[in-house]
């Protein structure tokens, strides 16, 4: 659920611990983009290839509309994202790229469900000929199979709304880059890698960082 600072601060000023909301505005940019760096081997292994869904949605940075590319599996789990001031082929294709190069080849799904923007199209088709995607890579552009990501966006929305907005682009995908890993976590999306700890989220963030 979304929270905002000053919310957060008052959260851990009831439990004994005083800290203002602008330190914990620098603490999450400061350590989000380290912890999504460090988990994403243990999030980011999907095991869903059937399909993938693809899609954007729309992020206010400094009173003025960027888009958050994302992709989530048929269960709905997060595939990989990246935000970008443009919605365009160019933007499609560093997403695509971006994504198709952190999983294994044996991780690439049978099918690929957008849209019916012809930026996806145009991006795919790049990819197959440099030799980045696989050519038998079937994309689907049906609009209601991709309900699934929809609602993920949805959920999503509801938490960045909380922080009021962003003032650039560094600060927006920091802070996105933390809210996306921990929803992977909260996923179950790196359970495997708990060892049945009651506390398992934690005791892995606790772990990478060698605390």
């Amino acid at each position: 659920y979304g929270i905002s600072y000053r919310e957060l601060q008052e959260m851990l000023a009831e439990r004994g611990v005083n800290v203002d909301h602008t330190t914990i505005y620098r603490w999450v940019q400061r350590y989000a983009p380290e912890i999504e760096k460090r988990l994403r081997w243990y999030w980011r292994n999907p095991t869903d290839l059937s399909s993938w869904h693809i899609d954007e949605t729309y992020v206010k940075v400094n009173g003025r509309w960027s888009y958050l590319y994302r992709a989530v599996d048929q269960r709905g789990d997060t595939i990989d994202f990246y935000l970008s001031s443009r919605r365009n082929t160019k933007s499609a294709y560093c997403f695509l790229g971006k994504m198709l190069n952190n999983v294994k080849k044996w991780q690439i799904p049978q099918v690929i469900n957008t849209d019916k923007a012809p930026t996806y199209g145009r991006a795919l088709s790049r990819l197959k000929r440099e030799g980045k995607c696989p050519p038998d890579l079937e994309h689907r552009q049906i609009k209601y199979k991709n309900n699934v990501i929809e609602c993920d966006h949805g959920k999503l929305k509801r938490i960045i709304r909380a922080t009021l907005g962003f003032k650039s682009m560094k600060t927006a995908y920091a802070t996105i880059k933390g809210i996306e890993v921990m929803r992977a976590l909260r996923k179950g999306q790196a359970s495997s890698f708990y060892y049945g700890q009651p506390q398992g989220e934690v005791c892995l963030i606790n772990r990478v960082f060698g605390l």
